[in-house]
């Protein structure tokens, strides 16, 4: 197995708008990872739902050629962003950060003790989303809008507001599967190839919303 040289961790700014987040991963990346970045191919496609028009999806796909060495740096990459990025926030501060939401919106007749199960449910349907993307939901919400939101609606915030990340680490997922295919010799790697599957599986979900 090739071992590559260590190097500075993925920079990250929360507080960023998207485009430089995103500008400041990719430039962050091995220049083998940003060339192929650069030169895969893009399919966006109109998603649907039980309302109708739903945003769009997209399908990316690295060219031909990766090699061995290219995916293990791609593997390496994505297991940076899910570790620490992408890593789902802690059951307390969640509850804390739904709990904080809520009181903005009290609702009538409900005893604390119901208030404080419905912020357990809303936890464990945050739970995949990181800490940082959970805080910007719930401030746009906060400065937004005058009326308590819907757990969809929150969920829906949160992946926009992790919109980028997610599609790196789709886009990275898809080179280490493009240079595993190709029979180069190199293996997964245990922690990041679980990283990986996990992320797969959560951004598959996700939709670029429009409009």
């Amino acid at each position: 197995m090739t071992h590559l040289p260590s190097r500075p961790p993925l920079p990250f700014d929360p507080t960023a708008p998207a485009h430089e987040r995103r500008l400041a991963l990719a430039s962050a990346l091995p220049v083998p990872l940003r060339d192929i970045l650069a030169a895969g191919q893009v399919e966006r496609r109109p998603r649907f739902g039980d309302r109708g028009f739903d945003g769009v999806t997209e399908d990316w796909s690295a060219p031909d050629g990766v090699t061995g060495q290219q995916a293990q740096m791609a593997r390496r990459a994505l297991d940076e962003l899910t570790g620490s990025i992408l890593a789902p926030a802690s059951p307390d501060h969640l509850l804390a950060r739904v709990l904080a939401l809520l009181s903005h919106y009290p609702a009538k007749g409900t005893a604390p003790e119901v208030e404080h199960l419905v912020a357990l449910d809303w936890a464990e349907d945050l739970g995949e989303f990181p800490a940082w993307a959970v805080d910007a939901a719930a401030r746009t919400w906060r400065r937004t809008q005058k009326w308590r939101p819907s757990i969809a609606e929150m969920r829906a915030l949160c992946e926009e507001a992790c919109a980028p990340e997610w599609t790196l680490a789709r886009r990275l997922s898809s080179i280490a599967a493009a240079g595993s295919a190709s029979g180069n010799g190199v293996g997964e790697e245990g922690t990041g190839h679980g990283r990986a599957g996990r992320l797969r599986a959560l951004a598959g979900g996700a939709v670029r919303r429009m409009g």
